[in-house]
């Protein structure tokens, strides 16, 4: 073969050799991106709940002793004693307000706090935009309006009972005592009316 045509044989070698390589990357490219845009995207984690004690006393939080600063998580069982109210901020949702004597469940998401309600009182504020609930029991649940800013108050039916019962008792047991009182006093009165003459003999 005469050199010449030798050398114009390598050179188109060599060029099939770049252009083929040229292609292959071509067509990984797209592979590539398509496997970068298939990667699911991160989804957004609902803010914790922040714990704030009266006095900073000790609640309990999923059976451990908490106070203030404690991070209350969604599904949280929360339980107050005698004489101890508590708070759980939930920014920017609102707030919920523990009173003394309370047991509940906490569950929230990003627009939605739902609070299902064992024993005790609480105060559920919620910001416009977010769904209150406090349930309880399945028949009755109570909802705040998401259109605006509003405050829902729920005691649970045993909780108002026990309540009653306890104001109604001492009450009984005055009036009980009064009757008890008022009775010798009223059988008196009348030996001492005024013109009456407890004497037998006649008057001079």
């Amino acid at each position: 073969m005469h050199p010449s045509t030798q050398r114009i044989a390598s050179l188109l070698a060599l060029f099939l050799v770049v252009s083929i390589s040229q292609v292959g990357i071509g067509f990984a490219a797209p592979e590539t991106a398509t496997a970068v845009n298939e990667t699911p995207a991160p989804q957004v984690q609902s803010p914790a709940g922040i714990l704030t004690t009266v006095g900073n006393k000790p609640i309990t939080v999923n059976d451990a002793v908490s106070i203030t600063g404690a991070t209350i998580l969604s599904g949280a069982t929360i339980e107050t004693p005698d004489g101890v109210s508590a708070t759980v901020s939930l920014d920017p949702r609102g707030s919920l307000e523990i009173e003394q004597h309370t047991k509940l469940t906490l569950n929230f998401q990003v627009k939605h706090i739902k609070v299902v309600l064992f024993k005790g009182c609480v105060t559920l504020h919620t910001r416009k935009g977010t769904l209150g609930e406090i349930e309880t029991s399945k028949d009755m649940v109570s909802k705040t309006d998401p259109k605006k800013d509003d405050v829902l108050r729920v005691c649970h039916p045993d909780s108002v009972m026990e309540a009653s019962a306890v104001v109604a008792g001492p009450a009984l047991n005055l009036l009980s005592m009064l009757g008890v009182i008022a009775a010798p006093a009223a059988a008196v009165v009348p030996a001492v009316l005024p013109g009456s003459n407890p004497s037998n003999s006649s008057p001079e």
